[in-house]
């Protein structure tokens, strides 16, 4: 148990600089779009039409969060597999094999979780958009 204890620290620490990794395109989208020596049709193209730093604020905080829950989904199917490692190692001990189907079984919740909470962000933040667009 000590060994993937050190295994999953590096994992995490991984799937985490990827995940914020996924932050960096919206925050080049800002520059480019705040920056008035950039010319219209070029922020036209990288889609700065005019909305308000509210609306980029939202869609930084959502690809956080997306970030979170990535690292987060993640977790889970590595704990999915550690369960599938310690059922099938168990080797017919009745403690050890409940105590794995109980790890699968919450890694399969944290999982249904996660992508619940990725569903219900990405349409409340839609919904912000689309109700602080402008016309």
């Amino acid at each position: 148990m000590k060994s993937f204890a050190k295994l999953l620290l590096p994992v995490i620490m991984l799937a985490s600089m990827f995940a914020s990794a996924l932050a960096v395109p919206t925050f080049a989208d800002n520059s480019i779009c705040n920056n008035t020596n950039v010319p219209e049709e070029i922020r036209a193209a990288n889609g700065c039409t005019g909305t308000s730093e509210l609306a980029k604020a939202e869609n930084v905080v959502a690809k956080i969060i997306d970030s979170i829950l990535l690292v987060l989904g993640i977790a889970c199917v590595v704990f999915v597999v550690f369960g599938g490692i310690q059922y099938m190692t168990s080797a017919g001990d009745s403690s050890k094999m409940t105590k794995a189907k109980h790890t699968i079984l919450y890694a399969c919740v944290g999982l249904v979780i996660c992508v619940l909470a990725f569903a219900i962000t990405n349409f409340v933040v839609d919904t912000v958009n689309k109700a602080t667009a402008t016309p």
